[in-house]
């Protein structure tokens, strides 16, 4: 059967992104905290909480990474579904795989400012044969 961990940022981070994943750069807000848009989730809710880049991050990059997942197979898929908003052209959204026998993250999805202001949405299907981080 299917299970999800469902992470939302209400009360902290959530099982996925273990505390520690956050880096300095990444701050945990809503849209009534007054630091600009956006000033609202991706349901319209102005008090829901979200992570967002500070502005002293505009020259440099921030990561985010999950927890170990266990290896994928034809019955345990790994799917990672998530909203996201880009407000500058400048900046680039990528997701990376990081197998536990490789030092190297692997890109595996990137988008850059075509999208902009708006909230969008993408699923990403996730194989591997040995564990892995996000």
């Amino acid at each position: 059967g299917s299970s999800w961990n469902n992470c939302d940022f209400e009360t902290n981070l959530c099982r996925v992104l273990p505390e520690f994943s956050l880096q300095p750069g990444w701050i945990r807000r809503n849209g009534q905290s007054g630091m600009g848009p956006p000033y609202f989730d991706h349901n319209g809710n102005e008090s829901a909480y979200f992570l967002t880049l500070s502005s002293e991050m505009q020259s440099s990059s921030a990561a985010l990474r999950t927890s170990v997942f266990l290896p994928t197979d034809e019955e345990h898929l790994c799917q990672i579904r998530f909203h996201y908003w880009v407000s500058q052209m400048s900046r680039t959204l990528m997701v990376g795989l990081q197998k536990l026998s490789e030092d190297t993250v692997t890109n595996i999805w990137q988008v850059s400012g075509e999208l902009r202001n708006q909230w969008n949405i993408n699923t990403i299907t996730i194989n591997s044969t040995e564990k892995f981080e996000v």
